[in-house]
């Protein structure tokens, strides 16, 4: 009997399922996509959209080897269980001739022993509509990038690129940043009871809640202070309750992403990255292990068989009455529930035992470990807690205060996934109408803040909450607004650049349907709806298509016509008064002035947000390097002002008036030549150093003339540049340095 071969992704998950089925099975890998549109044509018949496919330049070896391993044999597709998994699968069956009512495909959401042997025991056919949904994906990305990008190429730069989900994403960093710069702070009054070392706020004033707009002055503030201090305060209420802490549902793609990048600080491609190798296996003293199920999921749900291993768990090391009901919340929209939540394969596997055993350390170690605590917390019981609220007012209730205190009945999943920031509770043992006396009342200053810009974590959260995207494509949708730079980290925090804001700004004015969040959300169901056999794919692209094709022809004619000129003015001005306006040209945008057409470079990488189609440049770049002093002397051509500039070989003199007068001369130093007594120029070299040229003998000096002369030796000095900036005077021939 011949051998049955099995296909999946990676060489890794390969490895980990051959070790599982033993004798009679051979498993091959493809190394993740064999198949897709042309990488140089678009490769997509706009009147029927039908795709034209090519194996990938750098898989025709991988192709071969498939197809000679395949002969004879029965051939099982294992890849991945997600859409692109299917569609890898359907490209599989397509380049090696398997018929398409075979019973090939196999999944598993987890490679453990048992799984891995039930799964080859019942394959099914390939699902024609979740290829579908991925085929239709593929062309609407192929649409919007090929056709948007060169737009963007002709328009700002060449190397953009647009993308139909990773547009909206940037149009998310963008607003939020216009709206920060937008934002006006002012100062505002917060008001505390001081009582045994603890503060208990003001929570409401005259019958309205008290907030940031409250108290604005420092007069009010003292008033309230003073009556305060001339009043009677009384324990009005105090209410006793228990509260219920629900442990945390088990994590899926977005969570596990948040978690990582605000517990671990990595970013969400590596956390991905990591997560792909725990899932398909990872090499220990025992074999090739996979220590977790699939982790690209939107489900929370568990299986019956991991639910009882995890209560075992709990009970073991906790306590039966730790075990909690594991019951989850109801399914939320758009959720494909497809498989399980991210869990550990074999919950028994401790983080602590596998660091003892040596199966898992570094970065793999960290991971398993949020992975497994979250897991097992999600299984326990919740945490109770009984919680004191005491309301403390005068007798006219004029003012109201409020403490709540927590107080902690049973851990439940705390044990494990405890509570932070938790701080100790005050004590107010005062029967309800007995007077209250604070030890004093005080007050602190606070700012209104802008809101808080996104890091990984929030805009994952964001995108998942507007339903934008799916959980394979949150980590590479990231990675491509930084490597493009359309946004850069400034630590945590993703800040959009010049080049972001303008092709947000670009997009949203020419195609405010590809960014809308609305129009991409439900492109989403659209894709879930194709995948559930209830729409057809052309269907959706041809009415996605007619309405792109007619933005794209509008856009392109305005750019051609003139209509559309891309200038965004700027808040820096010109020496001569005039507005700088970034333009664009063959390498991208600058600035030139809009009075005198003086250009001048712009670092598009730079970030200073756009607000009502300006771009503020003047509080958020710092123009050192483009900072011109304008000189009392006068140009020797045409009388105006000479100004200094930094160009491409250092500092020079220049006339105000350029393009007009294109006078220049070099910037020379104070001290004269050595050997002539001329006049020497400061220069600068292509790689960089400075060095000096007397303007009349041609003598070169590496090291800045001094105009001194050494009082032991009468050699001329030099002056070095020690770190730190300060200079010495130096003599090159007593090799010492001269104090002045």
């Amino acid at each position: 009997m011949s051998k049955t071969l099995v296909i999946v992704e990676s060489p890794a998950k390969a490895k980990t399922i051959a070790r599982y089925l033993g004798n009679g099975y051979e498993v091959a890998s493809s190394k993740g996509h064999v198949r897709d549109l042309p990488a140089s044509d678009f490769g997509v018949d706009l009147e029927t959209f039908e795709p034209s496919y090519e194996i990938l330049k750098n898989k025709t070896k991988v192709v071969n080897e498939l197809k000679r391993l395949a002969k004879g044999k029965r051939v099982l597709l294992a890849s991945d269980m997600d859409r692109e998994g299917e569609a890898i699968a359907w490209h599989l069956s397509k380049i090696l001739n398997l018929p398409e009512d075979e019973k090939n495909r196999v999944i598993f959401s987890e490679i453990t022993e048992k799984v891995i042997k039930d799964a080859v025991k019942s394959p099914r056919k390939i699902d024609s509509n979740k290829v579908n949904a991925q085929v239709a994906r593929r062309i609407l990305d192929r649409i919007v990038g090929y056709k948007l990008s060169p737009l963007l190429w002709k328009s700002l730069k060449r190397g953009l690129s647009a993308g139909r989900v990773q547009s909206v994403a940037l149009r998310f960093i963008v607003e939020l940043e216009s709206k920060r710069a937008a934002f006006k702070p002012h100062s505002f009054y917060k008001i505390f009871l001081e009582y045994k070392g603890k503060k208990i706020p003001l929570i409401e004033l005259n019958g309205k809640k008290f907030n940031n707009r409250s108290i604005t002055s420092p007069e009010r503030r003292t008033q309230i202070i003073q009556e305060l201090s001339n009043i009677t305060l009384y324990v009005k209420d105090q209410k006793k309750r228990k509260s219920i802490r629900k442990p945390p549902a088990p994590f899926i793609t977005s969570t596990l992403q948040q978690a990582s990048i605000n517990e671990l600080g990595w970013s969400a491609s590596k956390t991905m990255k990591i997560a792909q190798q725990l899932y398909e296996g990872v090499e220990t003293p025992e074999g090739t292990i996979a220590f977790i199920t699939y982790m690209r999921t939107d489900s929370t749900r568990i299986s019956t068989l991991a639910q009882e291993k995890a209560r075992s768990v709990i009970r073991e090391h906790f306590g039966k009455e730790f075990v909690g009901s594991g019951a989850r919340s109801k399914k939320a929209k758009n959720v494909q529930d497809a498989h399980e939540a991210i869990r550990p394969t074999y919950p028994e596997k401790s983080p602590e035992r596998v660091k003892q055993q040596g199966l898992l350390n570094g970065d793999h170690l960290k991971l398993y470990n949020l992975i497994w605590n979250r897991f097992i917390a999600s299984q326990m019981a919740a945490a109770e807690y009984e919680v004191i609220e005491t309301i403390i007012a005068d007798e006219k209730s004029k003012y109201i205060f409020k403490y709540t205190k927590e107080a902690q009945l049973f851990a439940g999943f705390e044990k494990l996934y405890p509570k932070r920031g938790e701080k100790e509770s005050l004590n107010i043992n005062l029967p309800v109408g007995s007077e209250f006396k604070a030890d004093k009342v005080i007050w602190e200053e606070d700012k209104t803040t802008p809101p808080a810009r996104f890091t990984e974590a929030s805009l994952v959260k964001e995108l998942e909450k507007k339903g934008i995207g799916r959980p394979s494509t949150y980590a590479t949708i990231i990675s491509t607004l930084l490597d493009r730079k359309y946004v850069v980290k400034q630590k945590r925090e993703l800040v959009p650049t010049i080049l972001g804001n303008i092709v947000a700004d670009f997009l949203s004015k020419g195609f405010p349907e590809i960014i809308d969040e609305r129009f991409t959300a439900t492109m989403e169901s659209e894709l879930d709806e194709i995948e559930k056999s209830k729409k057809e794919w052309k269907e959706i692209i041809r009415e996605f298509y007619d309405s792109f094709a007619e933005d794209l022809s509008k856009i392109t004619r305005a750019i051609r016509s003139g209509e559309l000129k891309l200038l965004y003015p700027t808040d820096k001005r010109c020496l001569c008064g005039g507005e700088m306006n970034i333009v664009f040209g063959r390498y991208g945008g600058y600035l030139k002035c809009s009075a005198c057409g003086k250009n001048e470079k712009l670092n598009m990488e730079l970030t200073a947000p756009l607000l009502d189609g300006r771009v503020l440049l003047s509080n958020h770049i710092d123009n050192a390097e483009n900072k011109e002093t304008l000189l009392e002397e006068k140009c020797p051509e045409c009388g105006s002002p000479l100004v200094t500039r930094n160009g491409k070989y250092g500092k020079f003199i220049a006339c105000s008036s350029y393009p007009k007068c294109k006078y220049t001369r070099n910037v020379t130093i104070d001290a004269p030549c050595p050997n002539c007594g001329g006049e020497v120029a400061k220069l600068r070299s292509k790689k960089g150093k400075t060095y000096f040229k007397c303007t009349s003998c041609g003598e070169l000096f590496w090291n800045e003339p001094a105009g001194k002369s050494c009082p032991e030796c009468g050699k001329s000095l030099v002056y070095l540049t020690k770190k730190g900036g300060k200079k010495i005077l130096y003599c090159e021939s007593c090799k010492k340095e001269i104090k002045e």
